[in-house]
């Protein structure tokens, strides 16, 4: 499971010109983001639009309060210590996860649940997370492999919508790689970001997995019954998984065509 080799995206071929790959328009954003197309219009409201809505405060947001250890409502047994100041552990807000769990997960949880976003589906636990929504932010995944998986499949695919600044904002970590994603994600309009799908999430596979952070590979399947994989980078980073954009400002690996889904835990649906 541990050990698989990752890209960055644009090291093989973009999979948006992969013939017969149709994906989700949380894929189809990260697409035309890579690919570097420069859409023009002298249309203000258009270009309003393509900047999404303002970013919003969150659980998030660095100024968001944090729980530790001596909160009314610290974690529970099974969760990292925040230490003497309360900090490097704590969880915002409310949110509490049991985090004993640290074995990667062979079998689909049995608490797993389908949460449709637009055209497409991610799987959610009510265990792992996200055990908190608010607004467009989906969060508070457990510290443990199975919530590193989760948030690998749920953060990217909020992309599409127009709170998706809100979204990078909070659950992106800062950094080059971060700016430039925000940078080529504002030059995608609306109507693209909402494409069809012929796609869904079939499977997954740990590459490599720590307390800090996790290296996702997705399993897609297509329309005709393929199968795809990229890799989705996450961080535990201010109490909660977040997606580590790659260097070139995209969130997923070129994807990589496969001959079966041999190697990766597959969601049983």
């Amino acid at each position: 499971m541990f050990g698989r080799n990752q890209r960055e995206a644009g090291a093989d071929r973009p999979f948006w010109n992969q013939r017969g790959w149709l994906f989700s328009a949380a894929f189809l954003v990260i697409a035309l983001v890579a690919s570097g197309v420069a859409w023009l219009s002298t249309d203000d409201d258009a270009a309003t639009a393509r900047q999404g809505s303002p970013v919003a405060g969150g659980p998030l947001s660095s100024a968001a309060p944090k729980k530790g250890p001596g909160s009314p409502a610290a974690p529970k047994d099974g969760q990292p210590d925040a230490g003497e100041d309360g900090a490097a552990g704590a969880r915002p807000g409310d949110c509490l996860t049991d985090d004993s769990d640290r074995t990667p997960p062979t079998v689909s949880p049995q608490d797993l649940r389908w949460r449709a976003l637009g055209l497409t589906k991610v799987p959610v636990s009510p265990s792992a997370g996200p055990v908190r929504t608010s607004g467009a932010v989906m969060w508070c995944f457990a510290r443990t492999p199975l919530g590193a998986v989760l948030a690998a499949h749920v953060i990217p695919a909020r992309m599409s919508g127009e709170d998706w600044r809100t979204v990078t904002e909070q659950q992106v970590v800062a950094g080059r790689g971060r700016d430039l994603f925000v940078a080529q994600r504002s030059t995608v309009p609306p109507s693209a970001a909402n494409g069809r799908t012929a796609g869904s999430y079939a499977g997954f596979a740990l590459s490599s997995y720590s307390e800090e952070s996790a290296v996702v590979q997705l399993l897609i399947k297509n329309g005709s019954g393929s199968y795809g994989t990229t890799f989705v980078t996450v961080a535990w980073d201010g109490g909660d998984w977040k997606v580590r954009a790659n260097s070139n400002g995209t969130l997923y690996s070129s994807l990589t065509t496969v001959a079966s889904n041999n190697g990766f835990t597959m969601w049983g649906v």
